[in-house]
C-alpha cells in the first residue's frame, strides 16, 4: 500500500475526512456482506435439518416399507448353559424339546514325557536326532487324516524337526515342547470323521513311535485299532498275492494318487523344458559364430588380456619410464580399449555359462520326463496353440510299492494277533478321539463334526454334555418387542424431526437484527455476540414456503388413513395419537405418542393397545405400517427430487439456487468493494491535488514576500 502524505499544506484532517466519506459509502458493501452471511447460516440450517430427513427416510421409513423387517423373532432357551440358539428369519414359531447328547471333540494326542539314558526328563529339541532316542534303524509309520493316509519314512538321522515337518505336511497339527519334553498332536478339525491315526506299517516304524512318545494304548486311540484292523483283515498268511489282491481297491487310490502327480509334474517339467529351450536357443543364436564358444576359451582370454593391461599399466606407472607424453597417451587408449574387451569378453563368458546351465537343465528335465513315462503314459493334446496333457497309468506298483503295501498288512496282523481288549495300562502318551456331536431335537437324533447345527431356522450350539438326558424347552415366537421397538423408534425420530421444523418455523421474529461484520463484533464480548447471533439463527427458516410444504406433507401423511383388508385405519386405531391442542407444549403439538410407553410420562397411564395388536394381530401391525411407510417413503422421494437450477437429488431445499445465491453475494461483493476502493483513491487524488496547489501558491508568496524585501 503506498504511504499517503496528506493535510501538511492545509492543516487539514483530510485522512479522517475520507475515512468518513469511505464509510458513508460502504454502507451498500456493508449490507450485501451481511445478506451473504445470512445466506450461508440459512444454508448451514437446511444442511442440518435435510440430514435428519434423509436419516428419517433412510434408517426407518425405507426398512418399514418392506414386510421383511417386522418378520422379527425371537428364541428363548431353558437352559442356556446346555445349548445357545439364534433365531434365523426363516425360523417357525413352536415348541421344541432338546438333548445334548455328547459335543464334538477334536482327535488331541499327548505324547510321553522323552527321557534320557538315565531314566530323568530328557533335554531334547528340534534337532535331536532320533538315533539319541533309541532309533537304530529305518522304519515306517502311517497318518491317517480325512484327506488320506500319508507314509512317514524315518531312520536314525532323522531329527524331530523333520518328524514334526512329515506330521505336518500329513494333514495335522503338530509340535514339540521342550519344557515338557512331550509331542503334542491333533487333527486339523473336528468330529470323528477328521480324527487322525497313527500306525505303524513295521516294526522299524513302531520303534520310532516308541521312541517319540506317540505310541498309545489301542484301547484309548479307537483311530489307530481301525485302521490296524482294517490292514490285519487284508492279510492272508502265506498268500502275498491274495493279501494284494485284498487291497486293490487302496492300491488303486495310490496309484491314481501316484498319476495325478505324476501328471502335474509333467505339467510343471513341460513348461521348464519350453522356457529353458526358448532361453538355450537365443544365446545360441546369439553367439553361433563367435569361435569362443567355451567358457574355458573365454576364461583363458579375460586371462591373457587381463595379464597385458598389467604389464602396460606397469610400463606407464614406472617412476624411471622412458616413454614421452605421446608414448603415455597411446598407452593409456591400449588400456581403455583393452579393458572394454576384457569386459564384452566377460559378458560373453556368463552367457557361455547360462548356455551350460540350460543344457544342465534341461538334461535333468529330459531324465525326469522319462523317469515319470515309466509310470504314466502322457497323451498331449494341442488346440489353437495351447497344449493340455492327460495321464493313464501304465504300471501299477513297483516291487518296493508291493511290499510296502504287503508289509503293513502283515505287520497289522501282527499287531492285532497280541491286541488285548482289556488291556488297560498306560503307555504315557494319551489319545482323546475325534467325535461328532450328538443332540436330540424333537426325538429325532441329528449329528455333526462341529458343536453348532442349523435345523429350520434355527442354529444351535451345544455347550455342554455333561447333562445328556436333560431336556431343555426351545420357544420360539414373533419378538413383540423387537417390533414394538422399531415403530417406537420410529415414531421419536418422526417427532424429534417435526417438533423442530415447527420451532423453526413458529420461531420469533429478529427484525432490526443483522449479523455483525468483524470491525462491530470488536465493540462486544463473545458472549454478547453469541447471544446476538442466536437471535438471527433461531429465526432463519421462520415462515420459511419450503420449511411449511415438506412439514406440512409429513404431518398429512402420518395422519392420513392407510387401508388393510378392506378398512380404513389410523394410527390412532393402534393407540398412537397427539396430545390435545392445549395440552401439547409449544410446538409439539404434532408429535405422536403411544399408549402404554412406559417412557412417556403423558400417556404411560393407559392401555398399550399396539403391544397387544403386535401379539394378537400382528399381520394387521404390519400391513399398516409397511402401507403407512411406503406412502411415506414415496412422498418424501418426491419432494427431494432434483430440480434443474434448484435443488439436486435428495435435497429436500433448494441448495443449488441458495449456493448460486451466495455465489452471486461474492460476485458483488468483489465488484462493490472495487468500486469503494476506486472512490477512496479519487478523494486521496483530489485532495493531494489540493496539498499540491497549497503548496505551489505558499512558494510563490514567499518568492513575492523576498522580492519586497520581506515586506
Amino acid at each position: 500500500m503506498a504511504m499517503r502524505m496528506s493535510g501538511m499544506m492545509s492543516g487539514m484532517d483530510t485522512e479522517s475526512i475520507i475515512q468518513q466519506l469511505v464509510e458513508a459509502k460502504s454502507v451498500k458493501l456493508n449490507k450485501t456482506k451481511k445478506a451473504q452471511i445470512k445466506v450461508n447460516w440459512k444454508q448451514d440450517a437446511w444442511k442440518d435439518l435435510n440430514t435428519k430427513l434423509k436419516n428419517l427416510q433412510s434408517k426407518y421409513i425405507n426398512n418399514m416399507r418392506f414386510s421383511a423387517a417386522y418378520s422379527k423373532k425371537t428364541t428363548k432357551v431353558s437352559n442356556s448353559s446346555i445349548v445357545s440358539v439364534i433365531t434365523g428369519e426363516d425360523a417357525v414359531n413352536g415348541v421344541q424339546s432338546l438333548q445334548v447328547k455328547q459335543l464334538a471333540k477334536s482327535g488331541y494326542l499327548t505324547g510321553k514325557e522323552l527321557k534320557n539314558a538315565a531314566g530323568s526328563k530328557g533335554d531334547y529339541t528340534a534337532l535331536t536326532k532320533l538315533s539319541e532316542l533309541g532309533v537304530t534303524g529305518a522304519g515306517t509309520f502311517s497318518v491317517k487324516t480325512a484327506n488320506g493316509s500319508v507314509d512317514i519314512n524315518v531312520d536314525q538321522n532323522t531329527t524331530i524337526s523333520d518328524v514334526l515337518n512329515k506330521l505336518k505336511d500329513a494333514g495335522v497339527n503338530a509340535n514339540f515342547d521342550t519344557k515338557s519334553q512331550r509331542f503334542f498332536v491333533s487333527a486339523k478339525e473336528s468330529g470323528a470323521s477328521n480324527d487322525f491315526s497313527l500306525t505303524a506299517s513295521d516294526a522299524g516304524g513302531a520303534a520310532a513311535l516308541s521312541a517319540l512318545g506317540l505310541q498309545v494304548n489301542l484301547n484309548d486311540d479307537k483311530a489307530s485299532l481301525a485302521e490296524y484292523q482294517k490292514y490285519a483283515g487284508y492279510f492272508v498268511a502265506g498268500d502275498r498275492a491274495q493279501t494284494l489282491a485284498n487291497m486293490q481297491d487302496m492300491i488303486d487310490q495310490s496309484v491314481a494318487s501316484r498319476r495325478d502327480a505324476y501328471l502335474n509334474r509333467y505339467k510343471t517339467l513341460q513348461e521348464d523344458l519350453k522356457t529353458s529351450q526358448e532361453k538355450l536357443k537365443e544365446l545360441q543364436d546369439k553367439y553361433q559364430s563367435d569361435p569362443l564358444d567355451t567358457v574355458e576359451n573365454y576364461t583363458s582370454a579375460i586371462e591373457s588380456k587381463n595379464a597385458q593391461i598389467a604389464q602396460w599399466e606397469e610400463q606407464l606407472n614406472a617412476a624411471d619410464s622412458p616413454l614421452t607424453d605421446e608414448d603415455k597417451q597411446i598407452l593409456r587408449e591400449r588400456i581403455d580399449a583393452a579393458k572394454e574387451e576384457v569386459a564384452g569378453l566377460s559378458a560373453k563368458k556368463a552367457d557361455a555359462e547360462a548356455i551350460n546351465s540350460y543344457q544342465e537343465n534341461i538334461g535333468k528335465i529330459n531324465d525326469e520326463i522319462a523317469d515319470i513315462e515309466q509310470y504314466v503314459t502322457i497323451t498331449a493334446n494341442t488346440v489353437d496353440g495351447e497344449t493340455t496333457y492327460s495321464a493313464a497309468a501304465t504300471a501299477k506298483l513297483t516291487g518296493e510299492e508291493e511290499d510296502r503295501f504287503y508289509a503293513k498288512a502283515s505287520y497289522a496282523s501282527q499287531v492285532m494277533a497280541s491286541y488285548d481288549p482289556s488291556d488297560t495300562a498306560s503307555t504315557g502318551a494319551t489319545k482323546i478321539s475325534g467325535q461328532d456331536a450328538v443332540i436330540m431335537l424333537n426325538g429325532a437324533e441329528f449329528t455333526n463334526n462341529t458343536n453348532v447345527f442349523e435345523i429350520n431356522g434355527l442354529t444351535f450350539t451345544a455347550l455342554d454334555d455333561e447333562h445328556p438326558n436333560e431336556t431343555v424347552t426351545i420357544t420360539t415366537q414373533n419378538d413383540t418387542d423387537g417390533i414394538y421397538d422399531m415403530i417406537k423408534g420410529f415414531l421419536k425420530e418422526y417427532n424429534s424431526i417435526i417438533n423442530e421444523m415447527d420451532k423453526l418455523y413458529n420461531a420469533g421474529s429478529s427484525k432490526g437484527y443483522e449479523p455483525l461484520l468483524s470491525e462491530e463484533k470488536e465493540a462486544m464480548s463473545d458472549s454478547e455476540v453469541e447471544e446476538y447471533e442466536k437471535k438471527i439463527k433461531d429465526s432463519l427458516l421462520r415462515r420459511d414456503s419450503n420449511l411449511s410444504s415438506v412439514s406440512s406433507a409429513l404431518k398429512q401423511m402420518m395422519s392420513s388413513g392407510v387401508e388393510v383388508n378392506g378398512k380404513t385405519m389410523y394410527l390412532s386405531d393402534f393407540g398412537i395419537g397427539t396430545l390435545g391442542y392445549f395440552s401439547a407444549p409449544d410446538n409439539e403439538k404434532n408429535a405422536y405418542h403411544i399408549d402404554g410407553d412406559p417412557d412417556d410420562p403423558d400417556t404411560l397411564g393407559n392401555a398399550d393397545k399396539l403391544k397387544s395388536m403386535i401379539a394378537g394381530d400382528p399381520d394387521t401391525v404390519i400391513s399398516f405400517f409397511t402401507k403407512l411407510s411406503q406412502n411415506l417413503y414415496g412422498k418424501m422421494t418426491d419432494m427431494s427430487k432434483s430440480v434443474n437450477g434448484y435443488r439436486s437429488f435428495g435435497s429436500f431445499y433448494d441448495d443449488k439456487k441458495m449456493k448460486s445465491d451466495y455465489d452471486n453475494y461474492t460476485s458483488k461483493i468483489a465488484e462493490q468493494e472495487k468500486k469503494l476502493n476506486a472512490y477512496e483513491d479519487k478523494w486521496y487524488s483530489k485532495f493531494a491535488k489540493m496539498e499540491t496547489a497549497l503548496a505551489k501558491l505558499q512558494k510563490n508568496a514567499s518568492a513575492v514576500t523576498g522580492l519586497l524585501g520581506g515586506l
